[in-house]
């Protein structure tokens, strides 16, 4: 049925993907990520013991042969632009790292896609989730003078995870509805998923999505358990024979939606559009809680693809949650070749995992994904999937669609505009896919005078004089 299915663009239900902003292991902003990405790096920092031992680990414990140096990290974690944000240094000080990244790339994507917002603005959704306070737990929990002078009332609202969206709204006066999203790994993908939906309900006018996670220490190991999610050694192998788990890792990602026919009419850069996402759950029919299902997880990838109007055999990437678990790879390749249904056609469609990168970002996992997804298809390029010598000898992929993309490769041009898919698990059942298709053409520019003068604004000397430097070095770069 799929397949007779129409695949011209529907800008009544489509969401264009206006403005994005991230940070991640080995890059503080997009262009470095995707420079990356296509240099196959691997972001994952080897710690040294003494560096662990300033980190407060056990000393004892570093030689522990469970114990795995490693992980995903960011820099600057503790940089803020408090005055910025019409924060005090006290304020600041205590604010949770996540909330702190999250309210910057949230400013720094709207900027992206063109907007600021005013008193007059129409109304802003802001929908996103973010992992545990580890700062409050670590940091300001145990310290009995913050406790006191603070009030352990304003330490929590500072903190808990129900107060990242309202705090950005609050800071940047944004009038939408602003929804705590929390479903473990899946959480950024469902923030999106439910963003596009209080859009198409005329909700808002432009919703802002995402999420992060940050640990705090940040720079420290991990502790692997045989059987469980996290590698042995530090590499994350998904979906090959050697896979053995994932690695922790940090980040933020934030994209500013927009309902497509009015980001059209309105000139807004197009970076995507966002065919249609689908939220379920596996329900009781797994092995156990924390186990995946192939029956969910083909259930909400039909359904993304249905609503999609998209048939199977247009979807020619698929960025998976890829966790490198023994038992999850081999069950989200199943689910995806049952969504996708019989073909005599084997081997057409790429798969590939951010986590080899990066390390599984949690709370962002999802909208790091997306990202990367959407930058593949502005560059029309997929990036390799790392570590992947030889595929896991439990998926036949032979008998599937699918292939594990392992080398830049282009993204060649077909009947329909490029198209992929983006999913999310997350530990408890909660699954999410997203259908994203490559922007449509710009419309050609009007013919313009020869010389134009270009207008900047901050808040600060010095952050202009920043400002204009960046500018600068992005006309250089591309002329």
């Amino acid at each position: 049925m799929l397949d007779q299915l129409s695949d011209s663009p529907a800008d009544a239900h489509g969401i264009a993907i206006i403005g994005m902003a991230g940070r991640f292991p080995g890059a503080s902003d997009l262009p470095t990520f995707w420079h990356n990405l296509c240099a196959g790096v691997e972001a994952i920092t080897r710690f040294r013991d003494a560096d662990l031992r300033a980190e407060g680990e056990d000393p004892a414990l570093l030689q522990h042969p469970h114990y795995v140096n490693a992980g995903g990290v960011l820099d600057d974690i503790a940089a803020f632009d408090a005055a910025f944000f019409g924060c005090t240094p006290r304020e600041a000080e205590i604010l949770d790292p996540q909330q702190r990244l999250f309210l910057e790339c949230a400013w720094e994507a709207l900027e992206q896609a063109g907007y600021i917002v005013t008193d007059h603005a129409p109304p802003i959704g802001v929908f996103a989730g973010t992992g545990i306070s580890t700062y409050f737990l670590t940091h300001l929990y145990q310290n009995p003078d913050v406790l006191n002078t603070i009030g352990k009332f304003q330490l929590l609202l500072s903190n808990d995870k129900d107060f990242l969206p309202t705090r950005v709204s609050y800071k940047l006066n944004l009038r939408g509805p602003s929804v705590s999203v929390n479903t473990a790994g899946s959480t950024s993908l469902v923030a999106i998923h439910f963003a596009c939906q209080s859009l198409l309900n005329a909700e808002c006018s432009l919703a802002l999505a995402g999420g992060v996670s940050v640990r705090v220490p940040h720079r420290v190991g991990y502790w692997y358990h045989h059987g469980g999610v996290h590698s042995p050694d530090g590499h994350c192998r998904a979906f090959a024979a050697d896979a053995a788990g994932t690695v922790p890792g940090n980040g933020v990602g934030v994209v500013v939606l927009k309902r497509l026919a009015e980001a059209r009419a309105d000139g807004d850069p197009i970076h995507a559009i966002i065919r249609s996402s689908a939220v379920n759950n596996d329900g009781a029919e797994r092995e156990s809680y924390t186990a995946p299902s192939v029956a969910g997880q083909a259930a909400v990838i039909a359904e993304a693809l249905s609503l999609a109007e998209a048939a199977p055999h247009t979807i020619t990437y698929v960025e998976p949650h890829g966790n490198a678990t023994a038992w999850g790879d081999p069950t989200e390749i199943a689910a995806l070749t049952q969504a996708f249904g019989s073909s005599k056609q084997r081997g057409w469609c790429a798969v590939g995992s951010l986590k080899t990168n990066l390390g599984h970002l949690d709370a962002a996992a999802g909208v790091a994904g997306l990202i990367k997804t959407v930058l593949a298809l502005q560059h029309r390029q997929i990036p390799p999937s790392l570590h992947c010598a030889q595929p896991n000898p439990e998926i036949n992929f032979a008998a599937t669609p699918f292939y594990v993309n392992t080398r830049l490769r282009d993204w060649p041009a077909g009947p329909t505009p490029r198209r992929a898919a983006v999913g999310g698990l997350g530990i408890g059942g909660t699954n999410a896919y997203v259908i994203v298709e490559e922007a449509p053409p710009a419309a050609p520019a009007a013919p313009s005078r020869p010389w134009h003068l270009l207008t900047l604004s901050a808040q600060t000397p010095s952050a202009l004089d920043t400002l204009s430097a960046q500018l600068a070095a992005h006309l250089a770069a591309h002329p």
